[in-house]
């Protein structure tokens, strides 16, 4: 189930809306885990097993390692063993075929292979639950011996498919005592709204520009078409991305939940280290928390902290996904991270119109990387960007550059960060406060109209993160 499908805007939603506000205060955990857990169950069934089994483990795991926590060696052994379930677990289902493929092209060996589906949202929850260990481990929190609760923060259904990624101590207190007030479900479904309009109204919309020209055949793209691609696809993973982060965040705040902002206006970075603390932050800080820290981060010498951030972005790519490209993509970024390290971003913040281009290019050609399926491929689609080739007036072109496209492309600039950039310069004035204040309901119910309207007619509605 998706938050951008009829059936949980009309029914699921709903639903618990009503059980979970006329329950007892002492029940709504348990109706939030209930509803949660049928989520989970609705796309994928058979995996709740799985999910289940891992919280399961790690409550154990959890209660013997605070059993323990006078006994060194027993609890680092027990630590060392929980993580080792959790991050096996992840790599049979991620990357198990991939690993397999690898060997049999390397040594030409021929190992059977069966394919496995890839869990919904286990790269999300498995770091959850390793946050919680973790932190347990260090004596950053205290023991959950509730398994009704440890179950809720693993399997909340707003942050469970796609983040952002909760870590445990920011929502420990929460889980026990919180408070919906009338002002925080107005703004939660606010922001709700405003990321299903992203999700909808946007990225849907741009799916399609950059679905029909990759899916025709990377050997024929000509250069205009594969500019128009990537910029599609671009925004498209940006709203996508971060319209389900807002209606996640829109969900907890409606059940009184506060989780962190997950985007910060990434394409108005000048710099690739700027874009990655804007991008995905929920992702950033658990890298930067849990293996860059650990690793020494900067504070070991320039050498050590060059191969610190080297494994964080290889680690990045590999948590996207199981592919070389992915990869690719992870040391692409780390890379540019690295040369800025160097001395480039002294240079590029001597003058702002050449950094923010320059960022905005290695943004786009990194998700060329992101997007194409081989490596192949997607550096045949980089060489044809930056190699110009002959524009052919084809039907296929004709078809791609329309009207409608280029305004979707137009108001995916405009919408990624010039409104907003606007907005937070003059909304201080008491002039636009009136108006906004005036607007803003009626934009909301245009908004949502238009949402409803649009899956109403249109049944193509992909999920870019849900398959990580």
């Amino acid at each position: 189930m998706v938050f951008s499908s009829m059936t949980f805007l009309w029914v699921f939603l709903p639903v618990l809306l009503i059980v979970y506000f006329l329950a007892k205060d002492k029940y709504k955990n348990f109706v939030l885990l209930l509803f949660s857990l049928v989520f989970y169950a609705w796309g994928e069934p058979k995996y709740i097993v799985l999910m289940l089994c891992s919280i399961l483990i790690n409550y154990i795991a959890g209660l013997l390692i605070d059993k323990n926590k006078n006994k060194k060696k027993i609890k680092t052994l027990l630590f060392i063993v929980t993580i080792l379930i959790n991050v096996g677990l992840l790599g049979y289902f991620k990357y198990f075929n991939f690993m397999i493929d690898n060997v049999n092209k390397m040594f030409g060996a021929s190992i059977e292979n069966n394919p496995i589906t890839l869990p919904i949202g286990i790269s999300f929850y498995t770091f959850q639950i390793m946050s919680y260990i973790i932190d347990l481990y260090k004596g950053k929190i205290t023991v959950q011996k509730n398994l009704l609760n440890l179950a809720l923060y693993i399997s909340f259904f707003p942050q469970l498919i796609a983040g952002p990624i909760v870590k445990y101590k920011d929502i420990d207190e929460q889980l026990k005592n919180r408070k919906v007030t009338l002002e925080g479900f107005v703004n939660g479904s606010i922001r709700f709204i405003f990321g299903l309009s992203k999700k909808v109204l946007l990225a849907n919309s741009l799916a399609l520009i950059a679905d029909t020209i990759y899916n025709a055949g990377i050997s024929n793209i000509t250069t205009l078409l594969a500019w128009i691609a990537s910029i599609a696809y671009s925004l498209q993973i940006y709203f996508d991305f971060s319209g389900y982060s807002d209606m996640a965040i829109g969900l907890g705040k409606m059940f009184g939940f506060e989780f962190m902002e997950n985007f910060d206006l990434p394409y108005k970075s000048a710099s690739i280290t700027e874009f990655w603390r804007r991008w995905h932050i929920s992702l950033s800080t658990w890298f930067k928390e849990y293996i860059y820290i650990p690793l020494g981060g900067n504070k070991k010498g320039k050498i050590r902290t060059y191969i610190n951030l080297w494994i964080v972005f290889i680690v990045t790519g590999i948590w996207h996904g199981a592919a070389w490209t992915f990869i690719t993509w992870g040391l692409y970024h780390g890379f540019f991270i690295f040369i800025e390290r160097l001395g480039l971003k002294k240079l590029l913040d001597k003058c702002k119109v050449l950094s923010h281009i320059y960022t905005l290019l290695i943004i786009n050609f990194g998700w060329v990387l992101f997007r194409v399926d081989g490596l192949k491929n997607a550096l045949v689609v980089i060489k044809r960007m930056i190699i110009p080739s002959d524009i052919e007036t084809t039907l296929r072109i004709y078809k791609i550059i329309n009207f409608r496209n280029i305004c979707i492309l137009v108001l995916g600039v405009v919408f990624s960060c010039v409104i907003q950039i606007v907005y937070r310069k003059i909304s201080e004035k008491d002039s636009v406060k009136k108006v906004v204040t005036i607007l803003k309901p009626i934009t909301i119910f245009v908004l949502w109209g238009l949402c409803i309207l649009a899956l109403v007619s249109n049944t193509y509605n992909p999920f870019i993160y849900f398959r990580f």
